[in-house]
């Protein structure tokens, strides 16, 4: 049984499955080690994502630079709203 399969969390597979399927732009690179390669790919995919969760604007531990590694990661015809939930709702009409 290879190492790969023993890890419960699959990131070995994982990796070796990143590796395996690297992009052109990632295999001209020349890296000495894919795994090694797929594996720094894979940790700064992560690192995006938690930062992309964590955007909400009600959870006040998003610090500025989360928000911008965030913004970075959003797709580029993306829009992140800077509203809260009050904002958009339009407010009740008083009574006559």
């Amino acid at each position: 049984m290879s190492a790969a399969s023993e890890n419960p969390d699959g990131s070995d597979d994982r990796v070796e499955n990143r590796a395996a399927h690297l992009l052109p732009e990632e295999r001209s690179t020349g890296s000495a080690d894919p795994e090694e390669q797929a594996a720094a790919i894979l940790a700064e995919s992560d690192r995006r994502e938690a930062g992309a969760v964590r955007l909400a604007e009600s959870d006040p531990e998003t610090t500025g630079a989360e928000r911008q590694v965030a913004e970075a990661a959003a797709a580029p015809d993306s829009f992140l709203e800077r509203r809260t939930s009050e904002q958009t709702v339009t407010p009740p009409e008083p009574p006559d």
